[in-house]
């Protein structure tokens, strides 16, 4: 689609659009989106994390001065806020940006969610640790099919709250979302990284799922959303136990999103990371050239 913000720069149009489409499902308000995004110029990274925690932390004290419905709604859209003030701070991961923002936005989502009917936190038993997720209850008594949600490289079970799984929940299926290795509860909870063999993510997840005496196990669907595309479909192509799956959307080569920056061949930057060799000087010099071309765009 035009974009209708930020003409030169792709990335902020696209993440200004993300949140946009987070309103249908209260996730986010479009007054409140346009008029912080309207603070940011294109490229200005600090500025773009001030502007979104400006509105987060006015909104989520206005939320929690207010009537418990107001309370809810105000501080499932901070959760959002806090999000995106902190999506772009982490090419340095170590700046304490990143963790307020992420904290905060983790806080008013669970508050938020104690205002609303079958939605608790979990964790779900993984190795040597947890991952963390959320379980939302259907109503009625009888076996439910359940759908098994997780997000991709950059998004959050939170926001999975508004991809379907509160619409799951309202049309009569139990949800469960989670955060797997190299998502951001796993990361900033318990710094487990990403892996790319997620049926060994998901086979963990279905033994703790179907011990809940609700859950059909004859009816489990797993949807992945973003590089989830890729993920999902490799843990379905190993795990019987699933009985449906949903790539949204589909990701057939996310390696090429990242080499198609390098100056080397896709298949050398493959076979060098699958021997475990040295390619960063590449990778420094690819990241100057998108640099640059951002600066000259």
């Amino acid at each position: 689609m035009q974009q209708l913000m930020f003409q030169d720069d792709q990335q902020f149009w696209f993440e200004t659009l993300r949140n946009l489409g987070l309103a249908v499902c209260g996730g986010s308000d479009v007054g409140e989106v346009v008029a912080t995004a309207s603070q940011v110029t294109s490229g200005d990274y600090d500025g773009r994390h001030d502007a979104w925690l400006s509105t987060a932390e006015r909104l989520e004290a206005e939320a929690r001065a207010s009537h418990p419905v107001s309370a809810r709604d105000g501080l499932l859209r901070a959760s959002t806020y806090y999000r995106a003030a902190e999506f772009f701070l982490h090419g340095n991961p170590h700046d304490p940006r990143i963790d307020h923002a992420y904290r905060r936005g983790v806080a008013c989502f669970r508050d938020a969610i104690a205002h609303l009917p079958g939605i608790t936190p979990v964790e779900i038993p993984y190795e040597d640790a947890v991952l963390h997720g959320y379980f939302y209850r259907a109503a009625g008594e009888a076996p439910k099919p359940t759908l098994v949600m997780h997000n991709g490289f950059d998004g959050a079970a939170e926001e999975l709250h508004f991809l379907g799984a509160v619409g799951g929940q309202e049309r009569g299926y139990h949800v469960l979302t989670f955060d797997g290795p190299g998502q951001p509860t796993a990361i900033h909870r318990n710094g487990l990284t990403f892996r790319p063999d997620w049926e060994n993510v998901v086979g963990p997840v279905l033994d703790f799922l179907t011990q809940h005496p609700g859950v059909d196990p004859a009816r489990i669907a797993l949807l992945g959303v973003s590089l989830g595309g890729y993920l999902a479909p490799r843990a379905a192509a190993y795990e019987p136990r699933l009985a449906a799956v949903i790539a949204l959307d589909g990701v057939f080569d996310a390696a090429s999103a990242l080499t198609a920056h390098l100056p080397l061949p896709h298949d050398e930057v493959v076979r060098r990371a699958a021997a475990q060799e040295a390619f960063d000087p590449g990778a420094e010099e690819g990241r100057a050239a998108v640099v640059k071309a951002a600066l000259v765009a």
